[in-house]
């Protein structure tokens, strides 16, 4: 991992706030824990964007998760 250090201004009540969702303990953890989940839920989202896309669910073939029931115990 290839770290790099810059000053930035940061809100420090969402910082805090941040902090305790994340469960972390210092700013550094806090920032990072919030940039690597930003980043991997924008990567589902086009992930799942791409594939609502396609042919095959435009024609249902993901109907069954519309019921909870057919996906969870």
């Amino acid at each position: 991992m290839v770290t790099a250090k810059m000053l930035i201004d940061i809100d420090e009540k969402l910082l805090a706030d941040a902090a305790i969702v994340f469960g972390t303990k210092n700013k550094k953890d806090t920032v990072t824990s919030a940039l690597r989940e930003g980043v991997e839920r924008k990567r589902r989202a086009i992930a799942f964007a791409r594939l609502a896309a396609k042919a095959e669910a435009e024609a249902g073939a993901f109907d069954e998760l519309l019921e909870k029931k057919n996906y969870r115990p």
